[in-house]
């Protein structure tokens, strides 16, 4: 027997509230005429659930436009001070901590470098405790508005049970699986939370990447695209049909891990000739054989400046990188028929305007030509610090699908970062 589904009141009402959250906050301000042209909720719906977001303070006015003979119309918008999101980086080579009011404004931001300790576990808990104290002391914020912490870690994320804490999803019980750092079965959220109780979701830094790209930047609008990261490693995030396709274990995306070249160069995840083992920010320096004693993002900097300057070795290395990238984007085109794809990552915005041209003249060379005809590759647009954009959008969109569930000042234990 199919069991039928039982749709509460209540249900229904935090059904129409996400919905006109989230269209609210996608597409700027709207009048209630507006609102339900769109949703297609009735006008008597879209006034109650409206009047209920305004008391909550959710939304508010914001101005008014003529309508056709009749009286003004009152646009209305997110209020984007209801709430606090603050999205963390755990990078290759430093934890990055940022505070962000609802419309995703940065307002603090604290840098760690992850200096000699590496990605040692402990440290890289204490780092990410640390800059939540300052990005939320520095601003006077108060914890009981903060939404949720987002963080964005390197390897793949096995999702703990959302039961055992409705207020953590994916969050006390998410434990990752980080091979190229070392990290073998990392209880991250159970470390974090002996810290803070501020709501906590964890995910993979290239699943967060390619969530902002989808809701704010180059991917935007796409249904079927794949939004790559190119730093010091390589990753993607598919979105098939909008959503983010995880696969059985959430590992799905581990694009930097597929071979370019059987029994090639030795990569960091311990096989050889993966795609990340020749151009990873990492590989690169190191396969040019001048790195800088600085960092990573110099020693790029450094190698892009020479073949610039037509250095023949430079030159070639970044023309058989372009080559590498292109086939890799073919092998996505004939697997997954997107119809975008976007480079993003602080190494893929870095080379991306001189090696973009050569990328897609290779992917046309190696793909299939109708799917490729019908994919277009584009440079994100939200800059290298794009992880952590999209790592605050783990608790705002969780925000967005409980209707504007925030949580009640007090409700929390007075427990001190540490």
């Amino acid at each position: 027997m199919v069991e039928r589904s039982k749709q509460t009141v209540r249900d229904l009402r935090r059904g129409n509230r996400s919905v006109l959250l989230r269209h609210l906050y996608f597409e700027g301000r709207l009048s209630r005429h507006e609102l339900g042209r769109d949703t297609g909720l009735s006008g008597g719906t879209i006034s109650n659930v409206v009047g209920e977001l305004i008391a909550d303070g959710l939304v508010e006015e914001a101005g008014s436009v003529d309508s056709d003979g009749g009286r003004p119309r009152v646009l209305l918008q997110v209020a984007a001070d209801r709430g606090f999101l603050i999205g963390v980086d755990v990078g290759e080579t430093q934890v990055r901590v940022a505070l962000f009011d609802l419309a995703l404004t940065e307002l603090a931001a604290s840098d760690h470098p992850l200096s000699d300790h590496g990605h040692d576990v402990g440290h890289v808990v204490q780092l990410i405790l640390d800059g939540l104290a300052e990005v939320l002391d520095s601003t006077g914020t108060d914890r009981d508005r903060v939404l949720g912490v987002g963080i964005g870690v390197p390897g793949i994320v096995e999702q703990g049970d959302p039961a055992a804490d409705p207020t953590d999803p994916g969050g006390i019980g998410a434990v990752v699986h980080g091979q190229t750092i070392d990290w073998d079965a990392v209880p991250l959220g159970r470390l974090l939370r002996a810290g803070t109780d501020l709501p906590l979701h964890i995910d993979n830094g290239a699943k967060t990447l390619g969530q902002a790209e989808m809701w704010f930047g180059a991917g935007r609008g796409a249904g079927n695209a794949v939004v790559a990261l190119f730093g010091s490693g390589v990753g993607a995030c598919v979105i098939a049909n909008g959503v983010p396709y995880r696969g059985a274990t959430s590992s799905a995306g581990e694009w930097g891990h597929t071979k370019v070249h059987v029994g090639g160069r030795l990569c960091r995840c311990g096989s050889r000739g993966c795609l990340e083992a020749y151009v990873g920010a990492e590989a690169l320096v190191e396969r040019w054989g001048e790195a800088s004693d600085s960092s990573e993002k110099a020693g790029l900097a450094a190698l892009l400046a020479a073949a610039e300057a037509d250095d023949p070795v430079a030159d070639a290395l970044l023309c058989e990188t372009a080559e590498y990238l292109g086939a890799s984007i073919a092998d996505l085109i004939n697997l997954f028929n997107p119809e975008r794809i976007v480079i993003g990552g602080w190494a893929g915005l870095l080379l991306g305007p001189r090696l973009l041209p050569a990328i897609r003249a290779a992917a046309r060379s190696y793909a299939l030509r109708f799917p490729c005809e019908q994919t277009s590759i584009e440079l994100g647009l939200l800059g290298p610090d794009a992880v952590t954009v999209g790592a605050a959008t783990l608790p705002l969109a969780r925000f967005l699908d409980s209707g504007g569930d925030v949580p009640e000042p007090g409700r929390r234990e007075a427990r001190a970062l540490r």
